[in-house]
Formats: C-alpha cells, sequence, structure tokens
C-alpha cells in the first residue's frame, strides 16, 4: 500500500496528488518485489511537480526497478524542469574515494553540485532557482555513512530557503529491525554522525527524514513518498531489488553485514579490506601474526561469523603496497550475527595482542561512545559493554517508533 507522511502541510498544489491520491494495494497486485518510491513515482497518472524547477540529490543508486536512472526521468520530462544535481561522498557514479569537485552531465547539461567538496552543504548559490529538492539515495543503515548527513544538511538548507524537501524512500539494506550498537555521544555530532542514534538504527532514510526534522528541530517542508511491498524484516536481497554497491568498497551484500564492526577498527590501526578483492571482509595488518590472531577469534565463538588466517596485499588506503597477516571474515550465520559485539570481540583481541601497536582509543571517531571504549580499554568483556547499552537502545527505539512508516 502507498502511504505519504508529512511534517507540515505543503501550499503546493502541483503536488496535492500525495494528500488527495494515495495509491491503493490493489494496483500492484501481483508484484512481488518492493517497489521503491521512484516506481510509485513513475506510476503516477498525473504529474506533481509541473512547471516547477527540480534540484535532485542521487547517486548511481538511485534507480527505478528496470535499473533506469532517476536522473534519466526528470531529465526527460517536459511538464517540469531538472536544474540542478547534488552528489553526496564518492560522486554521482558512486566510484570516487576522495574529494569531488563539481562538474556537468553530459548527457543532460545539467550542473552537478558535489556535496564532497569544497563544500558539504548546499549553498545559496546552488539553490538559485530552485522550487522543490528530491533526495533519492540508496543508504546503508549505518550511523557514520555519509549519505543521510548529506540529506540532513540539504534539508537544513532546504529549510532556510522555504523550498519544499521530497525523499523518495528506499529499503534500509540491513532490514528495518535491528537496533544496534552504542549510542552518539551528543558532543560528538559530525558529518559521520550527524544525529545521537545508534550505529545500526533500522530506519528507511525517508524514516529517518520524519525524526531528524522533528528532534532536531529542522523546520523543513518535508514529505516522503514510501515504498510499497517492503517489510521490516527484509534485508535487501529479500527485497527483489538489484544490489548496486553504494560505494566502490560496499560491494557485497555481505561486507554490508560486516561493515558496521569492522569499520571503527581502521582508526586504530589496521586494514580492514580496503585496496583488496574482498573490503570489509579482510582484517590485517603488518605487524600481525595471522595463525595466532585467527586462533584467538575462533576460539571466543563469536556468533554468526568465523574467521580463517589470511595475506594480503592492499593496493590502496592505509599499508597500500605492504604485505599484511590477518584474517578473512565469513558470515556463517546472519541472524545470529551481531556486527557490533563482533567489532567489540576483535578490537578487544587487537589491544590485547599488540597492545602497542593498535590503537584502541582511536576507535572513537567511528564508534562514538566515550564509555564503550573506555571499557575495552579497561578490559570490560564486549558481552557485558553490549548489555550495557540496553537502557539507551530502549529509549531511542521510543523516539524511533515516531517515525516508523513501515509494518
Amino acid at each position: 500500500m502507498f502511504r505519504y507522511r508529512s511534517q507540515a502541510i505543503f501550499a503546493v498544489v502541483t503536488i496535492a496528488w500525495l494528500f488527495c491520491a494515495p495509491m491503493r494495494s490493489g494496483q500492484f497486485a501481483g508484484v512481488s518485489h518492493t517497489l521503491t518510491a521512484v516506481d510509485i513515482y513513475e506510476s503516477m497518472n498525473s504529474e506533481p511537480f509541473a512547471g516547477k524547477h527540480i534540484g535532485l540529490i542521487t547517486n548511481q543508486t538511485g534507480v527505478d526497478f528496470q535499473g533506469r536512472p532517476t536522473i534519466d526521468y526528470f531529465a526527460g520530462r517536459e511538464s517540469f524542469k531538472l536544474v540542478a544535481m547534488f552528489s553526496p561522498e564518492h560522486g554521482i557514479n558512486g566510484k570516487a574515494d576522495a574529494a569531488i569537485a563539481n562538474s556537468t552531465d553530459p548527457a543532460t547539461g545539467v550542473r552537478i553540485y558535489s556535496l564532497y567538496g569544497k563544500t558539504r552543504r548546499p549553498t545559496d548559490e546552488m539553490l538559485k532557482g530552485i522550487d522543490i529538492l528530491i533526495f533519492d539515495i540508496q543508504d546503508a543503515g549505518v550511523r557514520f555513512y555519509t549519505y543521510v548527513t548529506t540529506m540532513a544538511y540539504c534539508m537544513e538548507a532546504a529549510a532556510k530557503h522555504h523550498i519544499p524537501f521530497v525523499v523518495f524512500d528506499r529499503p534500509d539494506p540491513l532490514g528495518g529491525e535491528v537496533v544496534e550498537g552504542p549510542m552518539l555521544d551528543p558532543d560528538r555530532t559530525s558529518f559521520t554522525g550527524y544525529f545521537p542514534m545508534p550505529v545500526r538504527y533500522g530506519m528507511t532514510p525517508g524514516e529517518l527524514a520524519q525524526m531528524f526534522n522533528a528532534e532536531n528541530k529542522i523546520g523543513a517542508d518535508l514529505h516522503v513518498v514510501t515504498m510499497s511491498n517492503w517489510r521490516r524484516s527484509e534485508t535487501y536481497d529479500q527485497t527483489g531489488l538489484t544490489w548496486i554497491p553504494p560505494s566502490p568498497n560496499l560491494r557485497t551484500l555481505n561486507a554490508e553485514f560486516l561493515y558496521p564492526g569492522i569499520e571503527i577498527l581502521q582508526a586504530g590501526g589496521v586494514s580492514v579490506g580496503r585496496g583488496t578483492d574482498a573490503p570489509f571482509e579482510k582484517i590485517g595488518a603488518p605487524w600481525v601474526r595471522a595463525d595466532e590472531f585467527a586462533a584467538e577469534l575462533t576460539r571466543r565463538k563469536i556468533p554468526g561469523v568465523s574467521f580463517v588466517a589470511a595475506q594480503f596485499t592492499p593496493s590502496d588506503d592505509l599499508y597500500r603496497g605492504e604485505p599484511c597477516q590477518g584474517v578473512t571474515v565469513s558470515i556463517t550465520n546472519r541472524s545470529e550475527l551481531q556486527s557490533m559485539r563482533m567489532g567489540l570481540e576483535i578490537a578487544e583481541v587487537l589491544h590485547r595482542m599488540y597492545p602497542d601497536k593498535f590503537q584502541i582509543e582511536k576507535t572513537i571517531e567511528l564508534l562514538g561512545s566515550q564509555s564503550t571504549v573506555d571499557r575495552l580499554k579497561r578490559g570490560d568483556a564486549p558481552a557485558e559493554i553490549v548489555s550495557g547499552w540496553s537502557a539507551d537502545l530502549d529509549k531511542f527505539r521510543r523516539t524511533r517508533a515516531k517515525y516508523l512508516l513501515y509494518d
């Protein structure tokens, strides 16, 4: 069923269909896969954006079920005009691993403004002449993944300029039920942590937008076009949608599930597999002894994963061109995997085995919780640290519940 939620009623009559013409489930009878918001929009018989100048925030993940880019759809319409595009980290094609300059789309001639270059927020100049901002990007479901911060910064800019903001919703690839990890300390908000929430929040971009708008008092004229045929229990491989890597190193859904717990380790001084054939499925460093490291991790019987000694030489990023020893991480049971518990277990082993090499205090960069780092340094068992998050997570769930759009 098509549903629509708004924080403030729009005065723009050209998108009145969002209020008066909800889709009925019967219109999608026989469709078993998830229909993202762009699919819903394409099925409309009316044109809500007629006569408007559109700014589109998107990248290579913004496609319909057939793989047609949202850019092509918006650029090909005569009833409105696509006047600007905005790209997040990794660029409009999702291939860059560095700062990105503004550019012009060769196919459409439309200006592409980078929000991961000289600025991470739309400037006043960039927003000139835009009537509506539309966000259509697949999120990774992880607090320190920057796409949702880009969304929030754009919402703030839209509110400042009184520009309506529309989110074309997409699934949380990790599913919409699991909430995991420490809460971000309120004084550590940043580009990799926009809002005090756990590492895994189990929310779609549209749900997050509603929460950010209300809880951070952004005041955006926000509208969410919801999906059809997506349930909170479904992970991305259960949606029927084709996996498009949201960034160069998140190549597989397995890597996506390991990513929250593995990525926090790099700041401490280990390679997390960037520059190898399996990012976030390998961990190591020149100073690690692979066999001993693998044996200790195996001995811990960490739920849902297994470890095998490995050697690799990254072609990029940390330890580029240096032979490393470490482990390959494999998911044995996704339903048992607690990625943040796994990450803490690995961090504790690295700290205990290589105290002069692994800088555990630097994991604060993405963990975002000083108390969690302090407990790790103190030698508290990771399972006990995880249990200590319960009260904060319960409080977050109560806040989160107000903004959920799907069952």
